[in-house]
């Protein structure tokens, strides 16, 4: 355990992100103001990356302005990613699920559209999912991932951090008017299997905070052009699409081992 990561407070991080939002969900309650994409609350765009100021406000607390550079730094740290051939399910992973969800969805006739022509803003739409995605993974890969692995396995900082992550969102959900089931599906199960997923490649690639950022905004950019958009993805309360993100996740664990996430099973039989 290196001395930055013995000194870091995943409660205060956790307190502090929860208090830097609070205001926010407060300001979407009196005054509503929905985004164009995906009818999220406009207080989103900010409150999205309270986890980056939290962790920010913590390590310069730890390790003043140099400790903040070095956070702020690896949202590019994707040197740290020397086998490249974790960029396949970095990239993939998720499109692959999409296709495989909309695969399933056409074969039990759920209405979703038999053509898809992909917006002509997805790349405008993906560098802004990708700034979001490092206002959050700044803070939860960044910065709490490590201290939290310590004291615990990666699966365990995996739940935690997803259920704190979950309860985090639900000020939003339901501002979107979200179904009780959405709550389960997409609150929880996808919360939980998605931080799985992230704390799996992040130990895979060195740590590579780039590495669990590309994933988090190529996730989002998936989601939101999915044929019929998000809200297609999630008919049925999202039992087809979050079910299959959360089936990986568990095929992960089982591969990947609970400890670390790092340990492939069959490369230890081989060896």
């Amino acid at each position: 355990m290196n001395n930055s990561t013995s000194k870091r407070s995943p409660l205060l991080f956790f307190v502090l992100v929860y208090a830097l939002s609070i205001p926010l969900w407060v300001l979407n309650a009196i005054y509503p103001m929905k985004l164009p994409v995906d009818n999220l609350p406009m207080t989103d765009i900010v409150a999205t990356f309270s986890p980056m100021v939290a962790a920010s406000i913590l390590v310069y607390r730890e390790e003043k302005l140099l400790g903040v550079k070095n956070l702020l730094k690896r949202a590019f740290d994707y040197k740290r990613i020397t086998k490249k051939v974790w960029y396949v399910p970095i990239i993939f992973l998720m499109p692959f699920i999409y296709v495989l969800t909309y695969v399933i969805m056409r074969l039990v006739g759920l209405p979703v559209p038999a053509v898809w022509n992909p917006p002509l803003l997805t790349p405008l739409l993906f560098i802004a999912f990708f700034l979001a995605a490092a206002g959050e993974e700044l803070g939860y890969s960044g910065y709490v991932t490590d201290p939290m692995q310590v004291r615990y396995t990666a699966l365990t900082a995996s739940l935690i951090i997803g259920l704190i992550h979950a309860v985090w969102h639900f000020p939003s959900m339901l501002s979107m008017g979200m179904t009780p089931g959405l709550f389960i599906w997409g609150g929880f199960v996808l919360a939980v299997s998605f931080r799985i997923l992230t704390i799996w490649l992040y130990n895979n690639t060195g740590k590579s905070v780039f590495a669990a950022i590309l994933f988090h905004a190529v996730t989002n950019t998936g989601r939101s052009i999915f044929p019929g958009s998000r809200s297609a993805f999630q008919l049925y309360d999202g039992a087809i699409g979050y079910g299959l993100i959360a089936i990986t996740a568990v095929i992960v664990v089982f591969l990947w081992g609970p400890k670390t996430l790092t340990r492939f099973r069959y490369a230890r039989k081989a060896a």
